[in-house]
């Protein structure tokens, strides 16, 4: 059974007893993968993904079809799967808990692991992918995201480094995605570059828990990154 599968058939069962809430949901997924830390990855940013997308696109009071097409746009979910991803979406959708406490429960199921701190930069990044879905990340997804990194307790520069990847047209925006100053030396500037490049690679996000269906991420990244060098690497041609 796959994990979008594994998830469907959680939240299909806490809705039959009449249970399905985020808190229930992690309960639920600690008791089913307590000791397998791999899968409890897997689910938990899956989780965390499809609920907290579900909950930025009702942000504004309403979800609109153009929202929901966005997340489908962005992850490449399996036409069989769909269903199963829908079970959590819509739940989350409806349950009348905010999304601060679907952000707390899902930085709670990723907190137990050495790592997995890098998870939650992993889910904060694929939110952005969803807000910019329309060419635009909005002032009131903008307001949500940092939201979601404060309780993800994600420090300002690591907000930033990933705000700059998905928001265009802003002064030093190829430093930022890089994590550096423009008066940083050359090759410091390089060596945080290859830095990014080894800590990104999709490999290193699948080791880390991420799904197959959500690799539009680390192509996305990566990409970002090798644009924001180029135009840095060509400013100053001795980098």
């Amino acid at each position: 059974m796959s994990i979008l599968s594994a998830l469907g058939t959680l939240v299909r069962d806490l809705v039959a007893q009449g249970v399905a809430s985020a808190e229930a949901i992690v309960e639920r997924v600690k008791t089913l993968y307590g000791g397998d830390r791999e899968t409890r990855r897997r689910v938990a940013f899956s989780v965390a993904m499809i609920a907290l997308s579900a909950k930025m696109a009702k942000a504004d009071g309403v979800v609109s079809q153009s929202e929901v097409d966005a997340f489908q746009r962005i992850f490449v979910i399996p036409p069989h799967e769909v269903r199963n991803v829908f079970r959590l979406y819509d739940l989350a959708k409806q349950d009348t808990a905010g999304f601060e406490a679907y952000a707390a429960q899902m930085a709670k199921l990723c907190e137990a692991q050495e790592g997995e701190q890098s998870l939650l930069v992993d889910v904060l990044d694929g939110l952005f992918h969803v807000a910019g879905a329309d060419g635009v990340v909005h002032e009131r997804e903008l307001a949500f995201l940092r939201r979601i990194a404060d309780i993800f307790a994600l420090s300002q520069a690591e907000f930033a480094q990933i705000e700059a990847r998905h928001v265009r047209g802003r002064a030093g925006r190829a430093f930022a995605i890089l994590g550096a100053e423009p008066d940083d030396p050359p090759e410091e500037v390089r060596r945080k570059y290859l830095k990014l490049v080894r800590e990104n690679h999709p490999d290193r996000l699948a080791a880390r828990g991420v799904p197959q269906e959500f690799m539009a991420i680390a192509t996305e990244r990566m990409k970002a990154i090798n644009e924001a060098w180029s135009t840095v690497s060509k400013a100053a041609p001795a980098v």
